[in-house]
């Protein structure tokens, strides 16, 4: 199997409660390398931009709104099997559907505000690492 980057966001709730730090922590521990990281705030028409793809979804406003009401922190990570790894230590996007130990189990607090994203794909995730950092960044 060979190495894979994925995107990870720490999103606005879990910086507002504090838990960056216990997320980064978990992030190392799951083996992943951190190629870049940085902490940036979306614009209302940045956010609109990186979920597009829920533009039709009857939670795209909320989603935005929620993305936008705080910083946010950016990662991206490579390691073997990287965005099925990355959502494996997640958990499930409802925390009530997630797994003992994951970090949306441990810190989210509801279907919508669930500290973490992640790419669902490889090819979502090369377009969502491109949302947010240069080539040289990813170097």
């Amino acid at each position: 199997m060979s190495l894979e980057r994925t995107l990870a966001v720490i999103k606005p709730d879990a910086l507002a409660a504090r838990q960056a730090g216990e997320i980064l922590a978990i992030v190392e521990k799951a083996g992943f390398r951190i190629l870049s990281l940085r902490m940036a705030r979306l614009t209302e028409p940045q956010a609109k931009g990186f979920y597009e793809v829920h533009r039709e979804k009857p939670f795209f406003a909320g989603l935005v709104k929620f993305m936008t009401e705080g910083p946010i922190i950016v990662m991206a990570l490579e390691r073997e099997d990287a965005v099925r790894k990355w959502r494996q230590v997640m958990g499930a996007t409802n925390p009530a559907n997630a797994a003992e130990g994951t970090i949306r189990q441990r810190f989210a607090t509801s279907i919508e505000r669930n500290s973490v994203h992640g790419s669902d794909a490889p090819e979502t995730a090369e377009t969502e690492l491109r949302f947010f950092f240069s080539t040289a960044e990813l170097l």
